[in-house]
């Protein structure tokens, strides 16, 4: 069960401090994209954007790791640099990753130059996003889904997860 477990949950991503994570060694942040940034299927919004530049000027590497199609990803990530072709290096995409098979995030960490030590993953979803990062062997963190309206495939795996999280959430004396 422990595999699904992630290193730390967290309410949002808007509320994670990147700076202490690039203080302990950090230099890249992998992203899944879909009500882990921004609404299932919605463009890179302005918060997004915003974050995301912010974690460019304080040294993080970026990367977006979906199951979605290229369009998709590529199409946020274009969003994110528009304007900014000093970030283009710096942030990449893998699609159709294979989640939670960790071949996506090794693609993502050798585009970056980081390896599993590096390098952490943020996603809503723990059979793909958080049982990736963990096969992947990178630090794994958690965040609850930004939309309550989800496709139902992704509804049905909630259910499960919820019995995850309440075990997870015991293990670490901690409140949802």
């Amino acid at each position: 069960m422990t595999r699904f477990f992630p290193r730390e949950y967290y309410k949002s991503t808007y509320v994670i401090n990147f700076e202490k994570y690039y203080s302990m060694g950090y230099r890249a942040v992998l992203f899944d994209l879909d009500n882990t940034l921004v609404e299932h299927d919605a463009p890179a919004d302005e918060r997004a954007k915003e974050l995301l530049h912010r974690l460019l000027e304080i040294g993080f590497s970026i990367g977006f790791i979906s199951n979605n199609d290229e369009e998709r990803v590529k199409s946020f990530r274009e969003a994110v640099i528009e304007g900014h072709p000093e970030y283009e290096d710096r942030v990449i995409y893998t699609f159709k990753a294979g989640k939670p098979l960790p071949r996506g995030y090794r693609q993502a960490m050798e585009k970056l130059g980081t390896d599993e030590m590096s390098t952490m993953f943020v996603g809503d979803q723990l059979f793909t996003d958080i049982w990736g990062a963990n096969n992947a062997r990178v630090r794994s963190v958690l965040v609850q889904p930004i939309a309550k309206h989800e496709e139902i495939q992704i509804v049905l795996k909630r259910i499960p997860e919820k019995l995850i999280k309440k075990l997870y959430l015991k293990k670490h004396k901690l409140r949802g």
